[in-house]
Order: C-alpha cells, then sequence, then structure tokens
C-alpha cells in the first residue's frame, strides 16, 4: 500500500481508469510472454530429446552452448585455471599452454 499526499494510505480501488487499463494491459502481456516462455522451454526439452536419440550427450551440448556464450578471452581464462586446479589435484599430468582441443576449435 502507499500512502497518498493527504499520510492517509492510499489502495488499488483508488486508481484512476487509466491506471487501471495500463495495469490490466502490463499483466495480460507478462502472462502471454510466460506461456510463450514454456512453450519455448518445452521446445527445448523436445530438441534436447531428438539429439540424445540421434546420439549425442544433451549434458555436453548444455556446457557447449555455454561455452559459446563466452568471449574468447573468458573462455581462455576459464580453461586456464581450470588446468592449474586439474594439475593441483593429480588430474592433469601437464599443463598445456594451448591445449590441442581449443586450438583445432579455433
Amino acid at each position: 500500500m502507499r500512502t497518498g499526499s493527504n499520510g492517509g494510505v492510499k489502495d488499488m480501488t483508488s486508481l484512476q481508469a487509466s491506471a487501471q487499463a495500463q495495469l490490466r494491459q502490463l499483466i495480460e502481456q507478462l502472462e502471454r510472454l510466460e506461456e510463450e516462455k514454456k512453450a519455448l522451454a518445452s521446445d527445448i526439452r523436445d530438441k534436447f530429446a531428438e539429439a540424445k536419440a540421434m546420439g549425442f550427450d544433451p549434458k555436453i551440448m548444455k556446457q557447449v552452448l555455454r561455452i559459446r556464450k563466452q568471449p574468447k578471452d573468458d573462455r581462455d581464462e576459464e580453461e586456464a585455471i581450470l588446468d592449474v586446479y586439474l594439475h593441483a589435484l593429480g588430474m592433469l599430468d601437464t599443463i598445456a599452454a594451448d591445449p590441442p582441443m581449443m586450438a583445432a576449435a579455433e
């Protein structure tokens, strides 16, 4: 609730007709967008299911999508830090200056 200029409480019933219409319009637009979002999420699930049926790994595909969104500098920095951590845990023999997989991908 809002406080009006007279210091009293101003409730929703005192909104002018134009403000009520604007609010209703915004709410209806948001509801339509939410429905579109649900439909898109369903389409994305279907596409991952299709990829899985073709033998692709959806989990890896999601990683690829995340990586492709990143700028190259951010990807390189993340990869370098990952290499350091894996090396520190004994999961990587050497820290590669330019891993062959990344060099071929670029």
